[in-house]
C-alpha cells in the first residue's frame, strides 16, 4: 500500500518555500502551505495561537519544512536597532521553534517525520551588513542540532539546509552592495535557482534519507568552507 505523506511548508507562498512545496507535490505529497498572504493557510509562525488552530485544521503532518523568515537590516551592527533584533530573531528562530514544538510531537507519536529547517551561509560564515540575519540562522543551525539529538530515536529527522544567495523575492530586499558582495564569494559564479534547493529538500523529507539528523547540508555553489 502506498503512504501518501503530509506536509506543511512556511513561507510557502514564494521564493523557496513555493518551489519546495510544488516538488513535494510532484512526490506525491499532500502539502498546504502557510505564510502571512497568498498561500493555502494564512499565518504568522510568531503566532503560537494561531499555529495550534492550523494544527486542527490540516490534522496530522508527518513533513515540516521552515521557510519563513526575514533578512532584516542591511546594515552596520552599531545601527541596528533592538527592535529590528526582535523581529528577526522573533520570525527565524521562534517562528521555526514554535512550529517544531506545535507539530513534532504527532510525528513522534506516529513514529516518522521529517523536519527541514532553513538557515543560510550567513549562519556559518557572518556577512557583514547583515548581523541579524547571520545570527538568526546561527541559532536555527544550532536548534536543528539540538533537536536531531533529542530526537534521534523517535523516527523523527531533523536537518538543515544553509544556501547561499538564491533568486528569490526576498533577496529583492537585500542592499545592492551587500547582495553583490555575497554574490562574489560564490566560487561558481552564479547565484541558485530555488528548485535547485528544492530538490534536497525533496531527498532530506523522503525515506531515501535514514541516517542523517542534525545535519548542515551546504548549497552554495562552492561557498562552503567548512
Amino acid at each position: 500500500m502506498t503512504i501518501i505523506r503530509s506536509a506543511l511548508v512556511t513561507g510557502g507562498a514564494r521564493g523557496l518555500g513555493a518551489a519546495t512545496a510544488d516538488r513535494l507535490r510532484a512526490e506525491g505529497m499532500r502539502v498546504v502551505t502557510l505564510d502571512i498572504e497568498g498561500a493555502d493557510i494564512s499565518a504568522d509562525v510568531t503566532d503560537e495561537q494561531r499555529l495550534r488552530h492550523v494544527k486542527d485544521e490540516v490534522g496530522p503532518v508527518d513533513v515540516l519544512v521552515n521557510s519563513a523568515g526575514v533578512v532584516g537590516p542591511g546594515k552596520p551592527l552599531t545601527e541596528t536597532t533592538t527592535e529590528e533584533w526582535r523581529h528577526v530573531l522573533d520570525v527565524n528562530v521562534l517562528g521555526t521553534v514554535n512550529t517544531m514544538r506545535t507539530f513534532v510531537p504527532g510525528m513522534c507519536d506516529r513514529g516518522w517525520g521529517r523536519v527541514v529547517n532553513f538557515a543560510s551561509m550567513a549562519g556559518k560564515d557572518g556577512n557583514p551588513g547583515l548581523s541579524a540575519y547571520s545570527a538568526s540562522k546561527a541559532a536555527v543551525i544550532a536548534l536543528t542540532k539540538s533537536a536531531g539529538k533529542e530526537l534521534a530515536t523517535t523516527g523523527v529527522l531533523v536537518n538543515v539546509i544553509t544556501p547561499a544567495v538564491i533568486a528569490t523575492p526576498m533577496n529583492d530586499s537585500t542592499a545592492p552592495d551587500v547582495l553583490e558582495q555575497i554574490t562574489g564569494l560564490i566560487p561558481m559564479r552564479r547565484i541558485g535557482r530555488p528548485q535547485e534547493v528544492a530538490e534536497l529538500v525533496a531527498f532530506l523529507a523522503s525515506d531515501r534519507v535514514s541516517f542523517s539528523t542534525g545535519a548542515v547540508y551546504d548549497i552554495s555553489g562552492g561557498r562552503a568552507t567548512y
